[in-house]
Formats: structure tokens, C-alpha cells, sequence
């Protein structure tokens, strides 16, 4: 830990130098990119299918990804266990790539999320904490507080993740992009951000001792009314192809292309103009002991897969290292059974576990 700790205050040091009016700017992003190859060697973060659990830490991972029919696998995932050098933090993303250059752009702002996102928290941070104006004393607004420094960082890390996209001459994004649906967990604060239809879902005990699964994020589809005005009112297209009744995808003005069947992603910049945007919806839930896990994962899962299906699932698996896993291979059963003749999706989930003692046959035995 002394060389993440050394990390982790030349990260802070950039800022306050950089307050003061004699950094550029760039020492921040260099400090927190360090860290991420700094925390991947160490084996504190995990780009493959498998699990992540530090000594004495509450959060445990299990990440499992499946490649479909379709061609190479676009999918792609990300944790790093004490994100930034905290001991209390962890981050998980889980991206969904699109179009011929897709699993180059998901993997390009898998990389570039955490240390970015860490970079601007860092910023914010240091420059809120210095604020007179701002009142934490009270609990409430400590943690409303706490919140709107992770909203801040995330909207401004998604704005340069896509510009710096853009900007990339070795990945062409015209017609490529990304979902990315990522969480941290500071404490007992989760902050969710969603670009695209990837989906959050949280398991929680019920009071007659059952796990229930509650929807944290938003679906993000050109189906949904807001987005859809949203994409109209910017000269693009919303509709479904006589094959596909239900499916509402979005096209440029003049031509059925690319026809994305979700209205936010990073890249495609072909429809960027048309009411396609990369801002992030951003969230928060404070973790109860009620609260037993939560899975991210891709459309492959949730095209085949109910919220409840897949808590009841990753609740079964008699082997937590094993749920992620689990959850994948029931999703690619059920797309052989109900989508018969329709080549499989990418399919991958990230379950993190929020208490790391009791396994959670226990949990659900004592609550009954």
C-alpha cells in the first residue's frame, strides 16, 4: 500500500498545485493513469472474467463475459478494488461496443473511465473541501454533499471520454460506439452512471426475508418518449424495420443507417449531431444491511432475463466466485429457448457483493 499511498497523494498534490495556479493541468490524469497500471499489476483490478477480493475488505466481485454469435466479442468489463489507493472504494464498468470498430472503442474507454473519473473526483474535491460556503455538518446534507461531487466528475469525465474519442485517429468511431454503465461504492454510498442500455440491479431483503430486485438504472432506448423527442427534435429518426416490430432504433435524417437500438453511447458520431449524447445518468443509493448485492450487465442478459430471474440466480449459486458465471450461462440457455433462429448477443454480468462475512444462504436463513 505505500507506493498506492505515494500515488494517491502526488494525485492530490497536482490539484492543490494546480489551484494555485502553476500546473497545466496534465499531472492529474498522468497521477491517476499511473495508479490504474499500478493497481492492475498488483492484481487490485480485473479486466477478465473471474473475482476480485482484497484482504479485509466488505466487496467482493465476480465477473464472468461470453462472446455470441455475432463475431468477436464487444463486450467488456472492468473492477478495481480500493479505487484510487481507498481502502472503502471499489469501481466496476461493464461496456457494450457496437458497429465494426465496437470492441476497440469499449475497450478504449474501459481504460481511459476509471483514471479519468478519478482525476476529476480528485479536482472537485479538492476544490469543494477548500469552499467556505459549504456546509457539511449535518449528516443528510454531508451526503447529498458527498453525491453531487460524484455527479460533477462523472458528467465531466463522460464529456472528454467522448472527446477524446473524437479526437483519436487510431479508432474510428463514425460508426462505432459504446454503452458503459459503471458504480462506486464509497462506504456505504453507491453512485450509478448509465450511458446505453446496460442495466443495474440491486437484490435487497424484503421483510419476510426473501431477496427482491429493485432497478437501478434506465434502460436508455430510442423507445423511450423522452429520448425519442429528444432525437426528433434533432432532425434524427426513430423507428422499427417491418422485421423488427418493437425494436425502435435510431437513423440519420436521409438514410437507414446505423439503426442504434439505444439513444445514449460514446462514439457514433455519425448520429452525435442527430440527438444521440453521451451524458451519463447519474445516481445514488446509500447501502443498507438489507442490501445484499448488485449486477451489472449487458442487454444479452436482460433480453432473455427478468430483474428477479437474475437475483434469484446469482442467490442460488451455491459458490459466489461462481455467480457471475452462473448468471451468464442461464442467459445463454435462455436465448437458445426463447430466441430461437436469432443469433445470441454478447453476454456479460459483474455481481458485486456488498458484505464479505456471511455467505448469503446465512443472510437469507436468518432473516426467515
Amino acid at each position: 500500500m505505500g507506493h498506492f499511498s505515494s500515488a494517491f497523494n502526488r494525485l492530490a498534490k497536482s490539484f492543490a498545485t494546480k489551484r494555485s495556479g502553476s500546473s497545466d493541468g496534465c499531472n492529474g490524469r498522468e497521477a491517476a493513469e499511473a495508479m490504474a497500471k499500478e493497481a492492475k499489476k498488483n492484481h487490485f483490478m480485473l479486466h477478465s472474467s473471474g473475482t476480485i477480493n482484497v484482504d479485509g475488505s466488505d466487496n467482493f466481485a465476480s465477473l464472468f463475459s461470453k462472446k455470441g454469435k455475432k463475431g468477436v466479442n464487444q463486450d467488456c468489463c472492468v473492477v478495481w478494488e480500493e479505487f484510487g489507493c481507498q481502502e472503502d472504494m471499489i469501481f466496476c464498468g461493464i461496456f457494450d461496443g457496437h458497429g465494426p470498430w465496437g470492441h476497440f472503442v469499449a475497450k478504449r474507454v474501459r481504460e481511459s473511465m476509471p483514471p479519468c473519473l478519478l482525476c476529476n473526483w480528485q479536482e472537485t474535491l479538492s476544490q469543494t473541501s477548500l469552499d467556505p460556503d459549504v456546509d457539511v455538518d449535518i449528516t443528510a446534507e454531508k451526503k447529498q454533499h458527498r453525491f453531487n461531487i460524484w455527479k460533477h466528475s462523472y458528467l465531466k469525465t463522460c464529456a472528454a471520454i467522448d472527446r477524446e474519442l473524437k479526437q483519436n485517429r487510431k479508432i474510428d468511431s463514425f460508426f462505432s460506439g459504446t454503452t458503459a454503465l459503471s458504480i462506486v461504492r464509497q462506504g456505504e454510498l453507491i453512485v450509478i452512471a448509465n450511458v446505453g442500455d446496460s442495466r443495474a440491479v440491486l437484490a435487497t431483503a424484503s421483510d419476510d426475508g426473501s431477496l427482491v430486485a429493485v432497478q437501478l438504472t434506465v434502460d436508455f432506448k430510442p423507445s423511450l418518449p423522452q429520448e425519442a423527442e429528444r432525437i426528433v427534435e434533432c432532425k434524427g429518426r426513430v423507428f422499427c424495420l417491418e422485421d423488427e416490430p418493437g425494436v425502435y432504433r435510431v437513423w440519420l435524417p436521409e438514410e437507414e443507417s446505423p439503426g442504434l437500438a439505444m439513444s445514449r453511447a460514446f462514439g457514433d458520431y455519425c448520429v452525435k449531431e442527430y440527438g444521440l449524447i453521451s451524458v451519463p445518468e447519474v445516481t445514488h443509493r446509500n447501502i443498507t444491511s438489507k442490501d445484499q448485492f448488485v449486477v451489472l450487465a449487458t442487454d444479452g442478459v436482460w433480453d432473455v432475463i427478468s430483474n428477479q430471474e437474475a437475483v434469484d440466480i446469482v442467490r442460488s449459486t451455491a459458490d459466489r466466485t461462481e455467480s457471475a458465471k452462473h448468471l451468464v450461462e442461464c442467459a445463454m440457455r435462455a436465448w437458445k429457448r426463447k430466441r430461437r433462429g436469432i443469433a445470441m448477443d454478447d453476454i456479460s454480468a459483474i455481481c458485486l457483493f456488498f458484505h464479505s462475512s456471511p455467505s448469503l444462504h446465512q443472510v437469507h436463513a436468518t432473516l426467515e
